[in-house]
């Protein structure tokens, strides 16, 4: 299982039915959930997912991976989390009743996280519409749910609205923070108190509250707003089509006020230029860097995929410079019979 900042982990667990279950509701609330609530409970479904061994992202996220996602049309279309159908080459959908189904890879989004899958037979459920997550404020109550109905719902409270900096070179501007932590979360849906889809379940983390706050594990959501403006160029060609960002291929975390390298893809331009675990990050084409999302920001600045970058980095007390050719995210993975 890949982690993250902060205690951060995928939710990927195992496939979902008889004993494996998710139970999350609090113990007495049988029959209090919403009926808005209640009626759109089929249309979360659980999101099984086969990834070749030989692929790359098999090393951090496994090479099967389960978690859930959300049917958001009369066709069979399903919005999840990414990382459970990055380089599948076999989506299995199961259905709130444990009937299975076939289904196909639509399109996925580095930068907010999304990804999409239709299955290839009709679902028959209603679709759950979106809300607006702008909506979604500070303390506000919601619901999370996973594939099973009713008693795979929790009750939870908007912890917080704020920027989250992923260490695999993610940035979300206004990420939502729920507690309590919901505990298979990878591809849940956030819904409001009418039953409108507000996020897609992304990580648990170990902060919810919020730097400077005692910790206290909750869940992280990408809001569904980040979708809307993408979702029919995602279904039309399976990305955005637009200069994608530069990438370097590692994972970055700060420690003690410093930019620390804590890992580095396998044949990815970091790799390619030399860079090693523990290498602390400095300055990028002669800008200091402040925090992870500054790196990020200045790294995207820089220009499209495949523009250089000069890294002022430190290593065993000594400072070097470096410069890397950055990359394409997209094309470092395979997807399909690629």
């Amino acid at each position: 299982m890949a982690r993250g900042l902060n205690g951060s982990a995928n939710g990927s667990s195992r496939w979902f039915g008889g004993q494996g279950t998710v139970e999350a509701r609090t113990p007495g609330n049988e029959g209090s959930l919403p009926p808005d609530v209640v009626e759109v409970l089929p249309a979360v479904v659980g999101v099984h997912t086969t990834i070749p061994e030989n692929r790359r992202s098999a090393q951090t996220l496994g090479s099967e991976r389960e978690g859930h996602g959300v049917v958001i049309d009369d066709e069979g279309l399903i919005v999840t989390i990414g990382y459970l159908i990055m380089e599948a080459d076999t989506i299995t959908i199961k259905d709130a009743e444990g009937r299975e189904f076939p289904a196909e890879l639509v399109g996925y989004d580095y930068e907010s996280g999304f990804g999409l899958v239709r299955a290839t037979v009709p679902l028959r459920v209603k679709p759950m519409p979106f809300g607006d997550s702008d909506q979604l404020l500070l303390r506000s109550e919601a619901y999370v749910a996973g594939v099973g109905g009713e008693k795979a719902t929790l009750k939870v409270k908007v912890a917080g609205r704020r920027e989250f900096a992923g260490y695999w070179e993610y940035l979300l501007d206004n990420a939502i923070f729920t507690v309590p932590a919901y505990p298979l979360w990878g591809g849940s849906a956030l819904m409001g108190l009418d039953g409108s889809l507000q996020g897609i379940g992304s990580l648990l983390v170990e902060e919810a509250l919020g730097p400077g706050s005692p910790a206290f594990p909750g869940n992280m959501y990408v809001p569904i707003n980040r979708l809307k403006p993408i979702l029919g160029e995602l279904v039309a060609n399976g990305r955005l089509n637009r200069a994608p960002r530069p990438w370097l291929g590692v994972y970055t975390v700060e420690h003690m006020g410093q930019l620390v390298i804590h890992g580095i893809s396998d044949g990815g331009p970091a790799d390619r230029a030399g860079l090693k675990r523990g290498d602390i990050l400095q300055a990028l084409d002669g800008e200091v860097l402040d925090d992870v999302a500054d790196f990020y920001r200045k790294l995207w600045a820089s220009g499209p995929a495949g523009a250089a970058v000069t890294l002022r980095m430190e290593r065993d007390h000594d400072s070097f410079e470096v410069t890397v050719r950055t990359g394409d995210r997209a094309a470092y993975h395979k997807y399909g019979a690629d």
